[in-house]
This record gives C-alpha cells, sequence and structure tokens, in this order.
C-alpha cells in the first residue's frame, strides 16, 4: 500500500487572544495519498483555512500545536520545520486580485520564489517560467513575464497564480478556494485546467471549497469538516451519493439542485472560544440525543475507509428536518 504524500494525525490547532484560547482544530486526522484530490469542506469558520496554514507553516505567532503530527514525505513538519518543506507544496490562494504586488511585473513575483527554491540560472528559470504560462493557457506567455498583474483578467490572474505554485516543481498543491472570486466560465475553466496539471504531473492536491458541485468535479476524497473537527470523510462518490453523518446531509439539503427552502442550517457554527461539550453539531442537530451533548462521538468505519463520526447516522435524520 502507498504510504500518503501527506499524513496529518490527531492536530490541534489552538490560538491565543484577548477572548481566551480557541481551539481552531481539534484532533484532525486525514491523508493524502500521491496521485490524490482531497477536498475539504463545511461552513466558514469550521477551521478549513487554519488546516491549510499549518500545512503550509505560517501560522499566525499567536498560535500554537498542542499535539498531533503532520508528515509529508515521511517527515514530521512540525518537527523538522516547515523549510524542509519548501519548493515542495505548491500554494494556489483564493483571491487572484490580491495576491500579486501591482507595482512588479507578474513575471518578476514568480522569478524571486523560483531564484530561493528553486535550482538553476535567471535564465534557467525563465524558460521554464514560459512552459509554466504556456502549461496554463495564459495568452503569449512570452510577453506575459514582462506585465503587471492590472494588465491581467481575473481568470489570467489565477492562473498565473497557479503557474507560481509550480514553479519549484511541488508535490503538493494547496488550493484555498482558489475559483470563488470567478465567474461561473472561468471557473470551470481553471477546474478542468487543475485537473489536467494534477493528472498530468502527478501531483497531489489538498483542495479548500464550500461548493459541493466543485468538489464532485475535482476531488478524488472529502473530508468535511465542522467546528474543528472531522464528522465524515471518504471518497467523494460515496460521501455524495450516500452521506452518513446529519451535518454532511444538511450541508447537501443546501445545494441549489437539492434545496427545498433557502433556510439553510438553522443557528451558527459556534465561537473557537466556546465550543460545546460532546459532539460539536449537537445543538443544530435534529436527530441529537442526550449523549451527544456529553461524549465526543465514537468513530465508525463503513466500506471503502468511508468514516463517520456520530453514533446515530443519517439514515435516522427525519425528512422533514432537511424541508
Amino acid at each position: 500500500m502507498t504510504s500518503p504524500l501527506l499524513s496529518i494525525q490527531d492536530l490541534s490547532v489552538h490560538i491565543r487572544g484577548d477572548a481566551g484560547i480557541a481551539r481552531i482544530l481539534d484532533g484532525i486526522t486525514l491523508s493524502v495519498p500521491p496521485g490524490v484530490t482531497m477536498g475539504v469542506v463545511g461552513e466558514s469558520g469550521c477551521g478549513k483555512s487554519t488546516l491549510l496554514r499549518a500545512v503550509l507553516g505560517i501560522l499566525p505567532r499567536n498560535a500554537s500545536i498542542p499535539h498531533g503530527k503532520l508528515e509529508f514525505k515521511g517527515k514530521d513538519l512540525i518537527k523538522v520545520n516547515w523549510a524542509a518543506a519548501r519548493g515542495r507544496i505548491g500554494f494556489v490562494p483564493q483571491d487572484p486580485y490580491l495576491s500579486l504586488n501591482p507595482v512588479f511585473r507578474a513575471g518578476d513575483q514568480i522569478l524571486e520564489i523560483m531564484r530561493k527554491h528553486a535550482p538553476g540560472t535567471r535564465k534557467d528559470h525563465a524558460s521554464t517560467l514560459i512552459d509554466l504560462f504556456r502549461a496554463v493557457q495564459l495568452p503569449d506567455p512570452e510577453a506575459a513575464l514582462a506585465k503587471y498583474p492590472h494588465q491581467f483578467s481575473g481568470g489570467q490572474r489565477q492562473r498565473l497564480l497557479i503557474a507560481a505554485a509550480l514553479a519549484c516543481a511541488p508535490d503538493l498543491l494547496v488550493a484555498d478556494e482558489p475559483t470563488t472570486a470567478l465567474d461561473v466560465t472561468t471557473q470551470r475553466e481553471i477546474l478542468a485546467l487543475l485537473r489536467g496539471l494534477v493528472s498530468d504531473k502527478g501531483l497531489s492536491l489538498l483542495f479548500v471549497t464550500h461548493d459541493f458541485g466543485v468538489l464532485a468535479a475535482l476531488c478524488d476524497r472529502v473530508t468535511v469538516l465542522y467546528a474543528g473537527r472531522v464528522v465524515e470523510s471518504g471518497l467523494t462518490s460515496d460521501v455524495l451519493r450516500n452521506p452518513q453523518h446529519p451535518y454532511t446531509r444538511l450541508l447537501l439539503a443546501c445545494h441549489p439542485d437539492r434545496a427545498v427552502n433557502l433556510l439553510g442550517i438553522p443557528g451558527t457554527v459556534p465561537a473557537a472560544t466556546q465550543q460545546p461539550e460532546g459532539c460539536r453539531f449537537h445543538p443544530r442537530c435534529p436527530i441529537a440525543r442526550a449523549a451527544c451533548s456529553k461524549e465526543v462521538p465514537p468513530v465508525t468505519e463503513f466500506a471503502n475507509s468511508h468514516l463517520v463520526a456520530c453514533p446515530w447516522y443519517a439514515d435516522e435524520l427525519p425528512e422533514q428536518a432537511l424541508a
């Protein structure tokens, strides 16, 4: 069995602030095998972006990791320092309009990344970058090197950022909702581009999204987060066709193709400084029982490594809960 490229085991991240200690992540476990796209989904405030920052080693200074492992290619980055993975993990940020410095040429900004983290001369880097611009389907790749960010459209800027993420020939791409700021047509093009690049270059991809449509189109596996914990994970096809956790089912019921009304899930994600005891979803869950407010739910494994952290499962979720 192939060892995972990225293995996160029982990872917790706390951030100290004026309101106390925020338990952003609590016991997260997931793995990304080579050549696999792992989607991470959940409402805002569930810890998705913090998870990516932990993988990238760019947590804020007031953050701490009380326990857990974060292994990349067999090395625990928490112990050996994230510098060991510099250049081997590429990052595609969310906003193509804020992620490039407007006063420097786009090519120069990416070449600076390559100068620090990729072997070779500037001439070699420029040649490689032109090839990457061609791979991400930027028009006139040679001329693009000398252009400023404002001379590109939103979709072209996102392609620039994908090229920047690939510039040092990484093994893993980490993407934080990279299509959110784009129109639907451009979003589809970027997703097709990412899917092709992952396949052609044999990359692994850790992809954060709110959109189950994007998830279905791009991801091989999915991990559902709620309030800093994994509530369900498995093959994307299994989770979408047969969701077992009430939270997953209610999220899917909010999708426009399935929604009965526009009310969404009652209640809100709890503040990270005031997490409820037991199952963190129980204040909003339509099938919660007394034990849910006292005990952390056990994890049950179904076929194909489909994992669910709920003792009651969604089979018992009343249909009226989705009305």
